[in-house]
């Protein structure tokens, strides 16, 4: 669901969420050491005397959970229509474009400009639809990212708190977008914060599906068959 351009999105979205929450309800209650105990930590790094460093994958914490498999399979299902459509679609556009390289020296000028026509006029059809339903899947991607992240930072402050952490540090994007340029498996709380988010959510883990379907590729630009060196008949 999530992919680059949401990316610088949902980095602000999680440092928004988090800060405001750790700076809330969450700076407010003190972690107790049975809690601390209780919670297994990552191994931590440690950057200086007492600081402790672990990072987390955001985008695969809030679609890696219970909560978040379900909604992204549901708006998978959702979508399936309409990507249905855009296949269908696709295949009448591909299969114009092969009558014309297949018959378009045999055609007369008048029947190969309306084929030309009819291919560009479903051409930019398709584009609008295909453009419409990237950005219709994208902003409910986003919502759900962002609703599910809102209940999951109280979790992830917690957690931290718990296991004297002083530094939690996303890595959701890959280095040069994000800051972090490497980091061992060792420091990350992702699997841990996953669990502890679904005993809490109480959502039960979604039945497994079959594979989404695949959106048709962009078409490209119709090409005109070469001129006919027969006079038409």
């Amino acid at each position: 669901m999530t992919s680059k351009f949401l990316r610088s999105v949902l980095a602000i979205a999680v440092f928004s969420m988090i800060s405001a929450w750790a700076q809330t309800g969450g700076a407010a209650t003190p972690s107790s050491p049975s809690a601390a105990a209780a919670s297994p930590a990552a191994s931590p790094t440690t950057t200086g005397p007492g600081t402790k460093v672990g990072t987390i994958n955001v985008e695969a914490a809030v679609f890696g959970s219970n909560e978040g498999r379900r909604d992204a399979d549901a708006l998978t299902k959702k979508l399936e229509p309409k990507q249905n459509e855009l296949k269908a679609q696709k295949e009448e556009l591909d299969g114009l474009q092969k009558q014309l390289d297949t018959q378009g020296d045999k055609l007369n000028e008048d029947a190969k400009a309306t084929l030309l026509k009819q291919i560009e006029t479903k051409k930019k059809s398709f584009e609008r639809a295909y453009q419409d339903f990237q950005e219709d899947g994208q902003n409910q991607g986003k919502e759900i990212f962002a609703r599910i992240l809102q209940k999951m930072a109280p979790t992830i402050v917690k957690y931290a708190q718990d296991n004297a952490f002083q530094l939690i540090v996303d890595t959701s994007n890959n280095w040069p977008q994000s800051q972090v340029l490497w980091s061992g498996e060792g420091v990350d709380i992702t699997k841990a914060i996953v669990e502890a988010y679904n005993t809490s959510s109480g959502v039960a883990a979604p039945a497994p599906t079959g594979a989404p379907a695949k959106v048709p590729a962009k078409p490209a630009a119709p090409k005109p068959a070469a001129p006919s060196t027969t006079p038409p008949k």
